[in-house]
């Protein structure tokens, strides 16, 4: 189980949180529980998220992984894709400034963008990457096609796709993951607070004295080899429960009835 860091920031993904000395303490928990994946982007704050990161675990501990994104922007809170080489180089260059880090282990373009040809986003990373300023490289927001087509230039580590049990749009996209041994990094694990109402989810909570929440976590790691959830969180008890989730085993019922 990952932690996604996007919510040590303030009210939608804005400014800095109301408890600073509380986003830093969150982190640690999160290490203490045995979390070694840390998911940020310069576009959580903007730049927030990054930077709490780094007051709150380095110089950084063996064995802890941290991916973050370039690829949006936020004018007046929006989001907006900008997948320019210029642009990405500078966000690049802001990460590895914010996180303290001579190279970064995992670098995801956050999204394509429609004004920009694929391949030169792409382009971008790679240079960076022979340069020795990033390790790997991930796709976030991608279809299938798009996909494929990284992988004609690039080796391809990771994707970040919205995906949870009450949405599968990106199906396609976790089996080529799942054949190709590629990390699938589920944005919104949890969906909706709907769909963690739903009867089934209930019913199989109750028979494991579990929460809908860790249920739908625990379907996820069952559902794919290469599934890596980032749940994320601005309180501490919350984290616990969404980590405990990852010691769930689901049963084939279970896994029946959820299907």
């Amino acid at each position: 189980m990952g932690f996604g860091a996007m919510r040590v920031t303030g009210t939608g993904v804005w400014g800095d949180p109301p408890e600073r000395g509380a986003a830093k303490a969150l982190l640690r928990r999160a290490l203490e529980l045995g979390v070694t994946f840390l998911d940020t982007a310069d576009s959580y704050g903007p730049n927030v998220s990054e930077t709490i990161i780094a007051e709150a675990l380095h110089p950084y501990p063996a064995g802890l992984v941290i991916g973050t994104k370039g690829g949006f922007t936020r004018p007046n809170r929006s989001w907006r894709a900008d997948g320019r080489p210029e642009h990405l180089r500078a966000a690049l260059d802001g990460s590895l400034k914010r996180l303290r880090l001579e190279r970064i282990d995992l670098y995801q373009l956050h999204t394509p963008d429609p004004r920009v040809p694929f391949a030169e986003s792409i382009g971008v990373l790679a240079d960076a990457q022979r340069a020795g300023k990033i390790r790997h490289i991930g796709l976030s927001n991608v279809s299938l096609a798009q996909l494929e087509a990284a992988e004609g230039l690039i080796d391809v580590v990771s994707v970040q796709n919205e995906y949870n049990l009450s949405d599968r749009a990106s199906e396609d996209v976790l089996a080529a993951c799942t054949q190709r041994g590629i990390a699938f990094i589920p944005w919104y694990p949890l969906g909706a607070g709907t769909a963690l109402r739903a009867a089934k989810l209930k019913r199989v909570a109750a028979r494991h004295d579990a929460t809908p929440a860790q249920v739908a976590l625990a379907w996820l790691l069952a559902h794919s080899p290469v599934m890596l959830p980032i749940p994320g969180t601005g309180a501490i008890a919350h984290l616990e429960e969404n980590v405990a989730a990852a010691a769930l085993r689901l049963t084939a019922e279970d896994l029946a009835a959820l299907a």
